[in-house]
């Protein structure tokens, strides 16, 4: 399993649009239910900075979002929404409890 999270500060004023495409991203994973994924992202208190956390367990280690047409037209013109570049990093799981209902 291979786990990235990533982090980044939007622009507020495009702050619709990408949520829009957020929800188009989960929409199509809930529609396909992909298992090989596990994808969260969060929106810190200052609204404006997000954390990206997505684990998969496939073969070759290559995420499935990138299969996703939903994920591909988020990631298209990303640039021209954020403030901050898009900092990725690998990270290890520690630890996972999922107790509440999805």
């Amino acid at each position: 399993m291979s786990t990235v999270v990533v982090r980044y500060t939007l622009r507020p004023e495009a702050m619709s649009e990408h949520l829009r495409l957020i929800d188009a991203v989960m929409t199509q994973l809930s529609e396909e239910r992909r298992d090989t994924v596990d994808y969260r992202v969060l929106r810190l208190s200052d609204g404006v900075t997000f954390i990206h956390m997505s684990t998969c367990d496939t073969p070759d280690g290559t995420s499935p979002l990138r299969e996703l047409s939903a994920f591909r037209e988020f990631q298209a013109d990303l640039g021209s929404r954020v403030a901050t570049r898009p900092e990725p990093s690998s990270a290890d799981e520690i630890g996972n409890y999922v107790g509440l209902p999805a």
